[in-house]
């Protein structure tokens, strides 16, 4: 146990033993709300833009766009390993070895790209370039012996718009923007590829683990959603062995501070294609009307939307998350537990952003939400009735793309199993699964002991969805 924890872990201990659990120095929350006076955790977050994670040799590393990579012991203190093209140390020198591929795609630097460990041992970069205002992009291989590099390039293996040599044929409404690749094993060890963003949708590619090239042949690979440019990225796969589904992950609008970025997921039983909602809707069905771009009206109301805008009041500010996406989805190798990550930008911040960790957690029926606080080492527990009821914010949001935030409401979790205050209706808590009821809507979800960094205590969160797949967060007010 790091020092730095130390007291904050001594301070709970009395409050673990009077709830009656040999959970060690796991965090509870306390019988009801109660003032705290535990030091905040000296969390030093990541700046990568688009970050997806790997795990190995007792790390963390992220990569994003513009080469930004960063590590970190515990998901919480990470260190700021590049921030730009300029200062990478995984290539020796990437502006010559890969300049080819910045020279077709017309750009001088590289957007979202992911790093995967083959069953060789090795660690494949997949990069991808892109002129910007048109999908003039190419997405190449390179491979290194460790995960710092320094990576070799192999060669590209995608081309899209201006960036095709051949003159071959491109409609970028039907055919993907070849970037955003997220590279994954299925559960028969089979190797693929998905990938794209806007134009022609998100597509997904058999690799060949040999070579972590795609086997020839396949063209762009099949397309699971998207066309007529509509605003969809980033997409990341996880498979969860005790639902037995994989879950597709997306972005919806755009990411910047007023694009109204937001996170949205869909599950099927195989990796390449059958991806619905909770509603049931197919992920396939998705897509733009002929002639339009970026028709958000035509993909908002699909998928189960994770986080998107929103807004705690704390004193007289707002404090929150404004264009949460692009995220990394990864179960830990060592805990079990499932997290999301993914970059945001703050209200009142511009487009200034950060990584932020989240943990993750299924309901009754297989579908996943986030815990509303970053993570912080936080274990869920079976909650007593005691260790929930206390006053609440509750933030209600809705599937809509747009730049307002969702705001916090107030809410009594009361002992009789009601809630009462600005936003009335009933709860359960029971074998660690929660019901929420209010303004006719059911949300099944969860009730988690987290640190709150806002309040600066530990108190008690809670995270659920609906039947139209909508989700909820609340976080119990601390009494000073």
């Amino acid at each position: 146990m790091k020092l730095n924890r130390v007291t904050r872990w001594l301070a709970l201990l009395g409050a673990v033993l009077l709830a009656g659990t040999a959970a060690g120095c796991q965090k509870q929350a306390a019988a009801a709300p109660v003032a705290q006076k535990l030091t905040a955790p000296k969390a030093a977050p990541a700046t990568v833009h688009d970050p997806s994670i790997v795990q190995t040799n007792g790390r963390y590393y992220i990569i994003g766009s513009h080469m930004q990579f960063a590590s970190s012991k515990n998901l919480i203190q990470w260190q700021q390993l590049s921030t730009s093209v300029k200062d990478t140390k995984l290539f020796s020198n990437i502006t010559a070895e890969l300049g080819p591929a910045l020279s077709d795609a017309e750009t001088d630097t590289f957007w979202a790209g992911d790093i995967e460990q083959l069953k060789d041992g090795k660690y494949y970069m997949y990069y991808c370039a892109c002129q910007g205002s048109s999908p003039t992009s190419v997405l190449g291989v390179a491979v290194a012996d460790k995960v710092t590099g320094p990576y070799k390039d192999q060669g590209i293996i995608l081309r899209s718009g201006g960036a095709i040599k051949d003159d071959a044929a491109y409609d970028a409404t039907q055919q993907p923007n070849v970037v955003d690749p997220h590279v994954f094993h299925d559960q028969t060890g089979q190797l693929w590829m998905v990938y794209g963003s806007y134009s022609g949708g998100i597509f997904i590619l058999k690799m060949n683990e040999e070579t972590g090239k795609p086997y020839p042949g396949q063209g762009y690979g099949q397309r699971l959603l998207g066309g007529n440019h509509v605003r969809i990225e980033g997409a990341y796969m996880l498979y969860n062995k005790q639902t037995d589904y994989y879950y597709l992950f997306l972005s919806f609008g755009g990411l910047s501070a007023d694009g109204g970025y937001n996170l949205r997921v869909f599950r099927s039983r195989q990796p390449n294609g059958g991806f619905v909602d909770v509603q049931g809707q197919q992920a396939a069905d998705i897509r733009g009307k002929l002639g339009t771009t970026f028709d958000d009206a035509a993909i908002q109301d699909y998928g189960n939307k994770l986080i998107g805008n929103f807004t705690w009041k704390e004193g007289s500010k707002q404090v929150g998350y404004v264009s949460p996406g692009h995220n990394t989805a990864f179960q830990d190798k060592q805990t079990g537990k499932y997290f999301v990550m993914f970059h945001t930008r703050f209200p009142g911040r511009g487009e200034y952003y950060e990584d932020r960790v989240h943990q993750m957690f299924f309901t009754r029926d297989g579908w996943p939400v986030l815990n509303p606080a970053p993570y912080d080492q936080e274990t869920k527990t079976n909650y007593t009735t005691k260790q929930v009821i206390g006053d609440y914010q509750i933030v209600q949001m809705n599937k809509l793309i747009t730049e307002d935030p969702a705001t916090a409401k107030t809410t009594t979790v009361d002992q009789d199993g009601k809630l009462t205050g600005k936003v009335t209706g009933s709860w359960t808590n029971k074998n660690g699964q929660a019901t929420l009821k209010t303004n006719q809507t059911t949300y099944s979800g969860v009730f988690i002991s987290s640190w709150d960094p806002y309040q600066k205590a530990q108190t008690m969160m809670f995270s659920g969805t609906d039947a139209q797949g909508e989700p909820v967060f609340m976080r119990r007010m601390v009494t000073r």
